[in-house]
């Protein structure tokens, strides 16, 4: 029989076995909430995900584009010396924008960035409009012989497209995988990408205004031209500037970088200023019109870049840069 003071003791006991040990609780795991970086590799433009990472069909859609558009490429450079006048200038541009493409395929898949991705996509659509209206006002004895390239490009441009939308509405987790499972970081991520895309763009779209004026404009002065070759340099130089700015967080190197867009944005409105007040004089609109376009489209990415720059500029200092570069010893 046991005594009830030693079912007191025996109660005790048991509830002292049934309670958690301090060592236990101490040895419990904690949630992991620490970027995946070994699962990355770095880059100077921050973490990109591994070759091996990469599903099958990704893999595949990948080569085939990178290949589909060194084929486009070098068939505008074949029959780029055969053009003349607006032909040429619209090859030219053709081929800049191909060239991006490569880099924003790329980094839209290995990065899973969507707006470098979206751009992508519009390129691709451009280049088809031109391959149809290219064909369409072909003489009718020599559409037999570039049908087939003609439909090879739609058919290849079309896989691209499709590919390329589903990628862009598939989920994307790089934010967290850099970020952690702090959103404040995720949204910094974000639009720390956003600004490097611009700045992406806005080389772009400088780089094919410098070319349309110096291959369209007959009129041109010689000093203009020199203008025109040196602001190509200038539009190198401010985009390195920039992305050194976001990546290495250095504040007076982005005042530099604003200070570095003025002239361009005054140049931008001395053309748009010029072109409509000599509106009309040519024998063809199809300049000024691209023109006032291409003037546009610069002034909506910089004004998107500034917004976003804004907004890295007030991260800056908040930890993303460790968390982007500190488990690859990249910080300098």
């Amino acid at each position: 029989m046991e005594t009830p003071g030693t079912r007191v003791l025996l109660s005790q006991s048991e509830e002292t076995l049934d309670s958690p040990l301090p060592s236990e609780s101490i040895n419990s795991p904690l949630p992991n909430l620490t970027p995946r970086h070994q699962e990355l590799i770095a880059t100077p433009c921050g973490p990109i995900k591994r070759w091996s990472e990469l599903s099958s069909p990704v893999k595949i859609y990948f080569c085939v584009t990178i290949l589909s558009l060194l084929s486009v490429i070098g068939l505008t450079v074949e029959n780029l010396f055969q053009q003349k006048d607006e032909d040429f200038t619209v090859s030219l541009i053709q081929i800049i924008g191909l060239v991006f493409c490569i880099y924003y395929v790329s980094r839209g898949i290995l990065q899973e960035n969507r707006q470098e991705l979206v751009v992508f996509v519009l390129s691709i659509a451009l280049v088809m409009l031109r391959s149809v209206i290219n064909f369409t006002v072909l003489p009718a004895k020599q559409k037999p012989a570039l049908l087939a390239r003609f439909v090879l490009i739609l058919l290849v441009g079309a896989f691209d497209v499709s590919c390329a939308v589903i990628l862009i509405q598939s989920e994307s987790r790089m934010a967290f995988r850099v970020g952690g499972a702090l959103e404040s970081l995720q949204a910094q991520y974000f639009m720390l990408n956003l600004c490097f895309s611009m700045l992406t763009f806005d080389l772009q779209a400088q780089l094919c205004l410098c070319v349309l004026l110096l291959t369209t404009t007959r009129e041109i002065s010689s000093l203009h031209s020199v203008f025109l070759a040196a602001g190509i340099c200038w539009a190198i130089l401010k985009v390195a500037c920039g992305i050194i700015a976001i990546l290495k967080e250095l504040k007076p190197l982005a005042w530099i970088f604003v200070i570095q867009n003025l002239p361009e944005v005054a140049y931008l409105a001395y053309l748009l200023y010029a072109v409509i007040t000599e509106w009309g004089q040519g024998n063809s609109y199809a300049l000024e019109a691209a023109i006032i376009t291409c003037s546009c489209i610069s002034v909506m990415i910089k004004s998107v870049l500034f917004w976003a720059l804004f907004h890295v500029y007030q991260s800056f200092g908040q930890g993303l840069r460790e968390r982007m570069f500190s488990s690859y010893g990249r910080i300098d």
